[in-house]
C-alpha cells in the first residue's frame, strides 16, 4: 500500500464559559458568509495555528483578534484528530481551550467573518452548529484529553 501525502492543519478553539440560570453556558459566534459551515454557530474565537505559534499562543492571538478581549486565563480541555477521508487528503488537529476569566467585554471584531455573538446553554446549543464543535462541547467535562471525528465509529 502506497502511502498518500496529507496536510496536517493544526486549530485553536476558545470556549468562553459563564454560569447562567440553566447552568453552564458558553459564547458562541454564528458564522458569516465565509466558505466553511456560513450561518452556522462555533467558538467565539478560534483559528488556525501559523508557523512557529504554540497552540496556546494561537488560542490568545484569536481571542484578541475575533472578541478584542485580554488577558485570557485558559484551561487546556481536550485535543481532538479529525478527518473527512476524501481528496485532497487533509486531517485536522484541533486544541480546545476554555475560559472563565479575561478583561473586555466580548464583542464581534471581523464583522465580515461573523453575524452574531450569544451566550447559550451547553445543555441547548443553536442550530445549526458545527458538527464537530458540537461534539467538542459534548464532551467538554468528560475528561477526555483527546477525541476524534470523522472516522467511522469502528476506527474511532
Amino acid at each position: 500500500m502506497t502511502a498518500v501525502p496529507f496536510a496536517l492543519v493544526p486549530a485553536s478553539y476558545v470556549y468562553l464559559l459563564r454560569e447562567g440560570g440553566s447552568g453552564t453556558e458558553v459564547l458562541l459566534q454564528q458564522r458569516g458568509p465565509v466558505p466553511y459551515m456560513p450561518g452556522h454557530w462555533a467558538a467565539a474565537a478560534a483559528g488556525h495555528v501559523e508557523p512557529g505559534e504554540t497552540a496556546y499562543d494561537a488560542a490568545h492571538r484569536e481571542a484578541l483578534e475575533e472578541l478584542a478581549i485580554t488577558d485570557i486565563e485558559l484551561d487546556f480541555a481536550f485535543t481532538m484528530q479529525r478527518s473527512q477521508f476524501g481528496p485532497p487528503v487533509e486531517e485536522r488537529v484541533d486544541f480546545f481551550f476554555t475560559a472563565r476569566s479575561w478583561s473586555g467585554e466580548p464583542r464581534i471584531v471581523e464583522t465580515t467573518k461573523a453575524t452574531a455573538l450569544g451566550w447559550f446553554p451547553l445543555s441547548a446549543l443553536p442550530e445549526p452548529t458545527v458538527p464537530h464543535e458540537a461534539h467538542a462541547l459534548g464532551q467538554l467535562f468528560s475528561g477526555a484529553g483527546y477525541l476524534t471525528f470523522g472516522w467511522p465509529p469502528e476506527r474511532g
